[in-house]
């Protein structure tokens, strides 16, 4: 199934996201979505990454942003973000036999400020579940500078917790029932 059509089923269970609307356009309207050169903004691929019961989320301090976020990175091309979020989740964490969901289970558009020789520019962020067969060690990237379990119930319940997280949190939770 192509990402177009996986957006449009991601749509259809939930149509107030205007998110997935401003990554449906930029899909449909760009040339090389996939590439981080494009100026204006690219694909990412993100990973809800949880531990086998279900009860925690693998997140990362992320260096450049100096923010607690989901694992994930940029597409370098690839338009199968399924493969880029395990991909990325096993390259931030060093974990091995990972799985990944290939349904959509979040889509996010976030601004990232210039840095450096970077402009700022959107990211289009497609977001997966992937699971850990077990709460194995992990080991923290030169992307990150930290990375922790976190209870996905209190990320849900945390008022000072990102917004983007939060929604996560609870699209899980609700999930589960």
């Amino acid at each position: 199934m192509s990402l177009y059509e996986s957006l449009r089923g991601y749509a259809a269970h939930y149509p107030n996201d205007s998110h997935v609307v401003a990554c449906m356009t930029f899909l449909k309207e760009t040339e090389r979505p996939f590439d981080r050169d494009h100026a204006a903004g690219h694909f990412t691929g993100s990973a809800w990454l949880v531990d086998p019961e279900g009860q925690h989320v693998l997140l990362t301090h992320h260096r450049k942003l100096d923010r607690w976020l989901q694992l994930g990175g940029h597409a370098d091309g690839d338009s199968d973000l399924a493969a880029v979020a395990l991909r990325e989740a096993h390259e931030e964490s060093g974990m091995t036999g990972l799985s990944v969901d290939p349904a959509i289970f979040d889509v996010d558009r976030h601004w990232i400020p210039a840095r450096n020789d970077e402009p700022g520019h959107w990211h289009y962020d497609v977001r997966y579940v992937v699971r850990a067969r077990a709460r194995d060690a992990f080991v923290v990237s030169d992307e990150s500078l930290d990375l922790a379990w976190v209870s996905i119930r209190a990320l849900a319940d945390d008022d000072a917790t990102d917004e983007s997280l939060r929604r996560m949190a609870r699209k899980w939770l609700a999930r589960d029932r």
